[in-house]
């Protein structure tokens, strides 16, 4: 055994330690046999189920709790003093006999060897868990824990009782929960998924078939993550409240509704948001093509919690012109997105088989606009920096603005109907020479409409005017024409024409 200098630290060290812990030091008999342990060191006094702290060291296991000797843990002593290996004894159920103290009570055990003695970890597992079980069931309550690496779960009594599952069957799969729940609440799951993607904690009630009984269950759940925010496990508390649903009035009813709603169209709005970021990347930086450069911004409508069809496309094609395009799909939402893909993603294509024309390229992307049922907008410029050309053409759209020595007007509006609107309809293209310095605007209805409100497009025409022919000037000017719609999201796609 250790020297009595060193008994002495960790016995100064145990003693504030607020975990139920001795070191133990082994007794032997003449033959070498070891006959009992005595407490060289131990916790404080609330993790001894007699309270009696630090006052047990010196004292002989034999004496203070006589109910082990010979038992489990016991030989756990003496084999852990043996081998050196340490070992844990999980629902160790140590008896009591003497009034005053928990006849039965509940402990997982740890026991290492350390300075030739045993240091024992115990954690008192009875109380915690009647207090959890009782809470559990005046409660209504339940818990759970997802391991995202694993895919395994783990449930509390709780959770099998608001399920009405044996315990011996496990929990029920992701799967079989899905299952289980109301076809119309499935929203409300996606829902979840997307706030705790988030990072938020999510807090839905959804409906479950649970035999022949329909049970609401508000599910409250969050993300543990590790240090990278990797996600690693979801825990979730559970709470049947079907009772309480049962008897509401028909405007709670009708509250809940409307934030069901409400929920429904963020998670919506996130997916839609997400579907727009990996089709259309805002850059950050301009944009370097051949004679021009480019700065495109991107602004969601201020009042709405929808994601608009508003697109933009530049490009240099492979004879060395340069393709500018922006774009609005009718609508808001995941149709919008969806519309805006196909649209952007067919120019693509068209161009990569050398389409080039913006009357017949409008032309295609009508057609497929009417086969999908969708209606927008678009213009489309080809630019030679060989020559300083610009061939445009529009569907619908408002024409691109033209800044040019301190002045800035719109261009003249070539024939070209809505996309969508007349599957037959045929598009016309206009020419313009532009020069060094020029500012051209592509931009979508929200820069200049306010519905209610006052025009915009004179101001829009007045900064554009400003900022012409001064070099730098484009970050700036996007910064001064993004104002806020409150209905339209705003897109716009600014070029000047170097020297």
């Amino acid at each position: 055994m250790a020297d009595e200098h060193v008994a002495r630290v960790v016995r100064e060290m145990l003693s504030v330690i607020p975990a139920g812990c001795s070191w133990l030091a082994p007794v032997t008999g003449a033959d070498g046999v070891v006959r009992d342990f005595r407490i060289a060191a131990a916790s404080g006094q609330d993790n001894d189920i007699y309270h009696r702290g630090t006052s047990r060291i010196d004292g002989l296991l034999s004496e203070l709790y006589p109910t082990i000797v010979g038992g489990e843990l016991w030989q756990i002593y003496l084999g852990v003093l043996r081998t050196g290996e340490p070992a844990k004894l999980a629902d160790f159920r140590y008896d009591e006999k003497k009034a005053g103290v928990v006849a039965h009570s509940l402990f997982d055990v740890t026991v290492h060897r350390v300075l030739d003695g045993l240091l024992v970890w115990w954690q008192r597992l009875d109380e915690d868990r009647r207090r959890m079980r009782n809470t559990e069931l005046l409660g209504s309550l339940g818990w759970s824990e997802y391991d995202l690496t694993t895919g395994e779960s783990q449930w509390s009594p709780g959770m099998y009782r608001i399920f009405g599952r044996a315990p011996e069957l496990g929990p029920l799969s992701r799967a079989q929960q899905a299952a289980a729940m109301l076809a119309e609440d499935r929203g409300l799951a996606e829902t979840a998924w997307q706030t705790l993607d988030s990072g938020a904690t999510s807090d839905v009630t959804v409906r479950f078939q649970v035999g022949p009984e329909v049970k609401h269950l508000r599910v409250l759940s969050d993300v543990v993550t590790d240090a990278t925010g990797q996600p690693l496990k979801i825990n979730a508390v559970v709470q049947d409240v079907t009772a309480r649903e049962d008897s509401r009035t028909a405007i709670d009813r009708l509250r809940d509704q409307l934030r069901t709603r409400e929920m429904t169209a963020l998670a919506e709005h996130r997916l839609a948001a997400q579907l727009q970021h990996m089709i259309q990347p805002v850059p950050r930086e301009p944009l370097p093509l051949p004679g021009l450069s480019a700065l495109v911004n991107y602004l969601p409508a201020r009042n709405t919690v929808q994601v608009g069809g508003d697109w933009y496309h530049a490009e240099r094609l492979d004879d060395g012109r340069v393709m500018l395009a922006v774009g609005d799909v009718a609508g808001h939402g995941l149709g919008a997105a969806n519309g805006m893909a196909h649209l952007r993603f067919a120019l693509i294509a068209w161009l990569s088989i050398d389409v080039h024309d913006p009357a017949v390229l409008l032309g295609h992307l009508n057609h497929l606009s009417a086969r999908l049922r969708l209606t927008g907008t678009a213009v489309l410029c080809v630019y030679d920096p060989a020559t300083r050309s610009l061939t445009w053409g529009r569907a619908g759209h408002a024409a691109p603005l033209l800044g040019r020595a301190g002045a800035a007007e719109a261009l003249p509006l070539p024939r070209g109907m809505l996309l969508g609107a007349d599957p037959a309809a045929a598009y016309e293209t206009a020419f313009l020479r532009l020069m060094a310095g020029d500012l051209l605007l592509l931009f979508t209805d929200g820069l200049v409409e306010r519905r209610g409100g006052p025009a915009l497009l004179p101001r829009v025409l007045d900064l554009l005017g400003a900022a012409s022919g001064r070099p730098g000037a484009m970050p700036a000017l996007v910064d001064a024409l993004m104002t806020p719609s409150p209905d339209d999201d705003t897109c716009t796609l600014l070029v000047t024409v170097r020297p």
